[in-house]
């Protein structure tokens, strides 16, 4: 479909000039090259960057977003812009969102994945809000996901680049929220394109360094994040295979994962035992063969379905779907329980998934994302 002479980039019919767009900004590469292109196109550019914890833990911290030397790095490109930028306080908001329920869900033997509740939650929620306050027409980010206009409106779609795909941590996006968001390095055939706009708009981010691990989590101490939130979180208790029999001791389930091999303190055994199961409320870290990981079966809720027609609008749906991040997307069938709640059966089994996760739906047959949901246990 030929792109209507009338409509500007962002696709309003009226001048860049006219057409105010709040950035939410981390200090990053990716959000500072939107800024710095959809200023110099002429458009009433707003920059907002988050606080979202204390800076100072964060300014020692290398490759973590919305930190001290972030928030600097992106009122620098700001300030060289020519543009307004605000930095607002969602230290609250971010721990009561997102923080809190983290260490919850890993409390509770789940592998949670808090970016995703993050953009739902606050960036897509309380910062959209914030931009509609501002009177901006609409708010774009450095995601690397395409919005792409359908029949029934805006659709969500893949990367050009499936390197840097990030629909796996967008799924939860909401149709109305689709709306007002715009992404426009999802079409980009590269991260070596967006460093090279970088440059070519002379950024002072061009060279600096992807983020790394969660934002929270300095280098990638899971266990060490919990106990300082929930002390006493990392009590001991008992290895067990899955007859109950105890193997070895261990010094908190949060230092475990489903699928771990290494590090069980377990030895001398003619087969390799994995984590298969983390029971919380006994302390118990379950341990089995790698036979015991494949699964065919995922219930999945808090469902947020992006297709045309709805979800329990037929019995079965055949999709694609993505049951951690680094995997690309296998077929599935969706069998839907409620609007929110179904039955993903995997046409191929997959190790390792994990309650907590997430379960992206994706057309086999296009780059369109159907949405996704949470992984549970199931009744």
């Amino acid at each position: 479909m030929p792109l209507d002479k009338s409509l500007n980039s962002l696709g309003f019919a009226k001048a860049p000039a006219d057409t105010r767009v709040v950035v939410a900004m981390s200090g990053g590469v990716d959000s500072s090259v939107v800024a710095a292109q959809l200023a110099e196109e002429g458009y009433d550019v707003v920059g907002v960057t988050l606080q979202l914890y204390d800076h100072g833990a964060a300014l020692a911290k290398k490759g973590a977003c919305c930190a001290g030397r972030d928030i600097h790095d992106a009122r620098r490109v700001a300030d060289d812009m020519g543009f307004p930028h605000y930095v607002l306080d969602y230290e609250n908001t971010f721990r009561e969102a997102v923080i809190d329920e983290f260490a919850d869900s890993y409390l509770g033997g789940a592998t949670p994945v808090p970016c995703i509740r993050c953009n739902e939650r606050v960036k897509f929620k309380d910062l959209l809000e914030t931009a509609k306050d501002l009177d901006a027409d609409c708010m774009a980010t450095g995601h690397y996901i395409q919005r792409k206009m359908g029949a029934a409106g805006a659709e969500l779609h893949s990367a050009a680049d499936a390197a840097r795909d990030q629909s796996y941590f967008l799924f939860s996006t909401t149709a109305e929220q689709l709306d007002y968001l715009r992404f426009p390095l999802g079409h980009l055939p590269s991260k070596e394109a967006t460093r090279a706009l970088a440059a070519k708009y002379g950024l002072s981010v061009a060279d600096k360094p992807d983020s790394q691990d969660i934002c929270f989590v300095p280098n990638g101490d899971y266990a060490a994040v919990i106990e300082k939130l929930r002390p006493g979180a990392g009590q001991p208790g008992d290895i067990v295979d899955t007859e109950g029999r105890v193997l070895a001791s261990h010094t908190g389930v949060i230092n475990y994962t489903i699928g771990q091999r290494r590090g069980l303190g377990i030895g001398g055994l003619a087969d390799p035992l994995y984590v298969v199961k983390l029971d919380a409320d006994t302390k118990q870290v379950v341990v089995g063969p790698k036979s015991m990981l494949a699964t065919r079966s995922v219930p999945v809720r808090e469902i947020n379905w992006l297709g045309d027609t709805p979800l329990t609008a037929r019995d079965e749906w055949h999709v694609g779907v993505k049951v951690r991040s680094t995997r690309p997307p296998r077929e599935a069938i969706i069998r839907p329980i409620s609007a929110t709640e179904a039955t993903v059966e995997l046409m191929t089994a997959e190790e390792g998934v994990s309650p907590g996760q997430a379960c992206v739906f994706y057309d086999l047959d296009s780059s369109r994302i159907f949405g996704g949901g949470w992984i549970w246990r199931g009744n």
